[in-house]
């Protein structure tokens, strides 16, 4: 098998922000109703994240759950525990209405840190930055592209 690359490589610039690609990330879609039975069990199982509350991002070391609609569910792992992610997540809403989708190779992961990293935002996206909480996971536009971020910290944004 090859290895992952990501549609940059591990590019990086420091100038008016640090913004770098993250690298090869595994993500997971999940589509499910809130309160589908087994949907707690299977994004702990998954992610180690207890089910987020709405436009919010859990996080759990690498791995993370993210509320990203009423009924979907971006789950964010290492690479490789894509395929582990995915049974788990198969075994614990058997026979529920879902669907869990592999997006990991359809997506660019950045990290956008330092003091002016919301004014990078600002002029990307229509959203009210000064009011983004760390944790609050919000889903936009960057320019003309489907984008969501969210603040981890004071100082950095993970679009």
């Amino acid at each position: 098998m090859s290895e992952p690359v990501s549609a940059l490589n591990g590019a990086s610039f420091d100038g008016f922000v640090a913004l770098r690609e993250i690298g090869p990330l595994g993500m997971i879609t999940l589509r499910a109703k809130a309160g589908t039975k087994g949907l707690d069990k299977a994004i702990k199982a998954a992610t180690g994240c207890p089910v987020p509350a709405q436009r919010r991002i859990e996080v759990a070391g690498e791995s993370a759950a993210g509320w990203m609609s009423p009924d979907e569910y971006l789950l964010v792992m290492p690479y490789d525990s894509v395929e582990a992610a995915m049974a788990a997540i198969s075994a614990a809403l058997k026979g529920q209405h879902h669907l869990a989708v592999n997006v990991s190779d359809a997506r660019a992961v950045f990290r956008i840190e330092g003091a002016k990293a919301d004014q990078v935002l600002r002029k990307l996206c229509p959203v009210d930055i000064d009011r983004l909480e760390a944790g609050e996971l919000r889903r936009t536009r960057a320019a003309q592209v489907a984008a969501a971020f969210w603040r981890d910290e004071a100082s950095a944004m993970t679009p």
